[in-house]
């Protein structure tokens, strides 16, 4: 997809990979509107107050974009939260939270933007945010990897009922990336470090490069319906390789 002259809408764009994604789009020429909770004071055109979780709000602010843009081309659904917790201990209210906004609000976005998109009926490109927690079995974060496997679930149904109809839907999935998410892990000593020492290429990722990630899957025009780990290869790591015990 061409993003000159592209309107594009980014959730959670006020801050992080969000905010990194909307300096990318408009340095390529989008037109671009941000939902979230936060207040942006990036360079967006139009900037709407949107909790994901609530229908309305998404429906109403989904509008809006599509009438100020006159249409919608590209949709990156980014907002989302964190959450930490042993399965056994999670309360049910912690569980419907993190759910509801992961799962249940990036399907509300999906369901909003694929119907501008369909109205518009010029095509168009969407991209979630998932997670390699998605696909890994990382403790105490569980209801966080449900939701997050369910994105990506998510992405591939839409991506075959939107097909037809020149719309493609991917995700990308970060790993472990220097976001305002990311700063809860600073009271757990070492975190960062060892993160750092198993990723592939030495170090923690930064919002500019999953953003990068982001902009490939809508530029490109014969891949839909896929999961893109942007993860600087964390998710290689393996804790039976056997060159792990000769010191490698």
């Amino acid at each position: 997809m061409e993003l000159a002259g592209a309107s594009a809408v980014v959730t959670g764009g006020a801050s992080g990979i969000g905010a990194a994604t909307v300096e990318l789009l408009r340095a390529a020429g989008a037109r671009v509107a941000v939902l979230d909770v936060q207040q942006g004071s990036g360079p967006a055109e139009l900037y709407i107050r949107c909790d994901i979780s609530v229908e309305a709000e998404v429906v109403g602010a989904v509008g809006r974009v599509h009438e100020a843009l006159g249409g919608l081309d590209v949709a990156v659904l980014n907002a989302g939260v964190g959450g930490f917790g042993s399965l056994v201990d999670l309360s049910s209210a912690e569980w419907d939270r993190v759910l509801g906004i992961n799962l249940r609000g990036t399907f509300l976005c999906l369901r909003e933007v694929g119907k501008a998109m369909l109205a518009g009926g010029r095509g168009g490109a969407i991209v979630a945010v998932s997670s390699i927690s998605g696909f890994l079995a990382d403790r105490m974060m569980g209801h966080y990897s449900v939701s997050k496997a369910g994105v990506a679930e998510l992405v591939r149904v839409a991506a075959r009922e939107l097909g037809p109809f020149g719309i493609r839907v991917n995700a990308v999935a970060p790993g472990t990336t220097d976001t305002p998410m990311f700063a809860s892990t600073r009271r757990l000593p070492g975190y960062r470090e060892r993160v750092a020492e198993r990723s592939a290429l030495g170090d923690v990722g930064t919002p500019d490069g999953v953003a990068r990630a982001i902009r490939a899957l809508l530029e490109l025009d014969w891949v839909t319906g896929q999961v893109l780990a942007a993860d600087g290869g964390v998710s290689l790591w393996s804790p039976i390789d056997p060159a792990e015990g000769m010191g490698k």
